[in-house]
């Protein structure tokens, strides 16, 4: 075999700067066993083993079809733009490439041409983008958004500008020709080598896409990164489940349905409006925002029924008065469509007494979603691999739990699979310290952002910035970053406030930047160097005991037999940490300190399964200490914590 790892292999020989690693060489052994042999395989590859590499270059050498898909768009985009070149021009392979994205992230030239001749009630920021977009239509080759950089990514005229599974006409659109989705899916079609991301692979099986048959072509080779996305991605479309965002959205094209071809049918304006009215009227039934709750109890509440059943009636008129306009427009055809599947989704979530289900509801400022979830998906995705025999490759940086990859195997139900864990390469004893600091508030005390501000803000400031405080809630959010801007005079950045990709570069521009977050970034951010030496975490990262989708899982764990702490709850948070945690050591060269703000990691004994899934870094209590390491470099004891 060709060993393109090698000192002097193919790597070596194209990429400037490429070293051996023995880590990275066994990963690549065993993906080329697991597309040679048809099996199944799960590796944990620690930051910094070059996975990407590792699965590149086996799938280009097997010379098979392989679907490659990662956690995000961004991510994807990465690999596509950066990744795939590289291996590409290394190997000098000579297969066809292609990048595929959900429906919604190409330019509908349709919905476009609609959105233009209908006009309506829009402000002078979304004409202004509309007209951007309509000279940007006539240049771009494939339709991509994320190239549009006339209109940002936030935009309110996206989605007026984008199609959904939902409201896409499919063949029976008049610019079906013409269709970026389709040009995108023809070229995937014709590809050897396709990268997706999870979202889309599952949509495509589950959903069925309708009017374009699947858009992913049948495939020798499934490789996930980011495979530690896979079971919470998967629950969500083997579940079912409903918004505002699409009932509003049918509303809006029978408006523009109403407005550009059915001009005699004024039903159907009083319809849509009313449809309109009855969604924003349920989302306000449902009380703050920022909340996700048991549908199962809410839906037992009087004015809740009531406000449903407005819903339900509004629906029901669109679905009536669309029905006596078949055949005119095919706009409004697929509205009549939409209007039946609602209605039937609705009644299904309205009937929440069958078990094996978590029934949940969640809302925004302006909108809602209801759903129900399987509360396990380890039978459907094991019918989903054996309905598509080949080679089913699983990677990311966290998959295991004290060392261990039992839980996530068993929730994709892979008991066939072998298994690989990886060390990072990384030098954690003088790359790294964390500190767990003296005197911390207890978690959710009232007060505890004022404090933490308060103790932090000296390390902060002796390390000029250069920092992420990633949160576990909004809440904890916004109420530090209002405490550091009052207390400090360097930028501080607050996710929301913008895009997350202007976001990081004005961090990394700044060079001196505290990045107050939450969530979205916990992964899939890549700050190497200088500009970020230290990540503090607030707490530990376990999910709301009220979150009714984890409130079912525990639940049904229990009647199984098992521990919802240890089974459940435990191994997820532990997940969640991990991913934070590697925001911090991203190349050979960094350097930093890591806080944890929980003193449940040193006082608790399920505080020992979070250490040992963490890097083997040094630890203290001593935020003192923790300066001095940002400042000089000092030793710290690994046995002080």
């Amino acid at each position: 075999m060709i060993d393109d790892f090698a000192e002097d292999g193919a790597l070596a020989k194209a990429i400037k700067g490429f070293k051996p690693r023995e880590a990275q060489r066994q990963m690549a052994h065993a993906v080329t066993k697991a597309i040679e042999l048809k099996k199944e395989l799960v590796v944990e590859a620690g930051t910094g083993t070059g996975k990407t590499y590792a699965y590149l270059v086996p799938a280009l050498r097997a010379g098979k079809t392989v679907i490659v898909s990662t956690g995000s768009k961004a991510l994807q985009d990465q690999l596509y733009s950066r990744d795939l070149p590289t291996v590409v021009d290394a190997l000098k392979y000579k297969g066809k490439l292609a990048l595929l994205k959900g429906r919604s992230n190409y330019l509908c030239l349709e919905r476009l041409e609609q959105q233009s001749m209908a006009g309506g009630d829009l402000s002078n920021e979304l004409l202004s983008d509309l007209v951007h977009l309509r000279s940007w239509s006539s240049v771009t080759e494939d339709g991509d958004t994320s190239a549009c950089i006339q209109v940002t990514e936030d935009s309110f005229v996206w989605p007026l500008v984008t199609s959904t599974n939902d409201n896409c006409l499919g063949s029976d659109c008049p610019r079906y020709k013409e269709c970026f989705v389709v040009k995108a899916r023809k070229k995937a079609m014709d590809a050897d080598i396709i990268v997706v991301n999870h979202h889309l692979f599952l949509a495509d099986i589950v959903v069925k896409e309708s009017g374009f048959a699947e858009l992913i072509p049948e495939a020798d080779v499934m490789i996930f990164d980011e495979a530690h996305q896979l079971p919470d991605i998967a629950s969500q479309y083997f579940g079912q489940q409903l918004s505002s965002r699409q009932l509003m959205d049918l509303s809006k094209d029978i408006i523009i349905a109403y407005r550009t071809e059915v001009r005699d049918s004024q039903q159907l304006q009083k319809s849509a409006d009313r449809l309109a009215q009855a969604t924003q009227d349920f989302r306000l039934m449902l009380g703050d925002p920022g909340f996700r709750g048991n549908l199962r109890d809410v839906i037992q509440q009087n004015d809740v029924q009531r406000a449903l059943l407005m819903l339900d009636d509004a629906l029901e008129l669109c679905y009536d008065v669309a029905k006596m306009s078949l055949g005119r427009s095919a706009l409004l055809d697929a509205a009549f469509e939409r209007a039946t599947v609602f209605r039937n989704r609705l009644k299904r979530l309205k009937d929440v007494t069958i078990p094996g289900y978590s029934y949940w509801y969640e809302c925004s400022a302006r909108h809602f979603v209801l759903a129900l979830t399987p509360l396990s998906v380890t039978e459907k995705f094991s019918e989903l691999m054996r309905e598509k025999p080949g080679s089913w490759i699983f990677t990311s940086a966290t998959l295991s739990v004290n060392d261990k990859l039992e839980h996530f195997t068993q929730r994709l139900g892979l008991m066939q699979a072998d298994s690989l864990l990886l060390d990072s390469p990384f030098d954690y004893a003088n790359q790294a310290l964390l500190c767990v600091p003296r005197d911390l508030p207890s978690p959710n005390q009232p007060g505890s952002a004022k404090q933490l501000a308060a103790m932090l803000t000296p390390l902060i400031r002796a390390n000029g910035g250069r920092c992420f405080f990633l949160c576990t809630s909004h809440h904890m959010m916004r109420e530090l970053a209002a405490e550091f801007r009052a207390s400090l005079t360097l930028p501080v950045m607050v996710q929301g406030e913008t895009s997350k990709g202007r976001l990081i570069s004005e961090f990394v521009a700044a060079g001196n930047a505290l990045l107050v977050a939450t969530n979205s970034f916990w992964e899939g951010v890549d700050v190497r160097g200088d500009t970020l030496s230290c990540v503090i975490i607030d707490k530990l990262p376990f999910t709301s005991p009220d979150d009714p989708l984890l409130k079912a899982r525990v639940e049904d764990c229990r009647v199984r037999g098992g521990d919802p702490f240890n089974d459940v709850q435990l191994p997820e948070a532990v997940i969640a940490l991990k991913q934070g945690v590697g925001r911090l050591i991203r190349d050979v060269d960094d350097r930093g300190v890591l806080i944890i703000c929980d003193n449940r990691l040193v006082m608790r004994p399920y505080g020992a399964v979070f250490l040992n899934s963490l890097p083997p870094s040094p630890r203290t209590r001593d935020l003192q200490r923790a300066i001095e390491f940002l400042q000089k470099g000092a030793s710290v004891s690994r046995d002080e914590l």
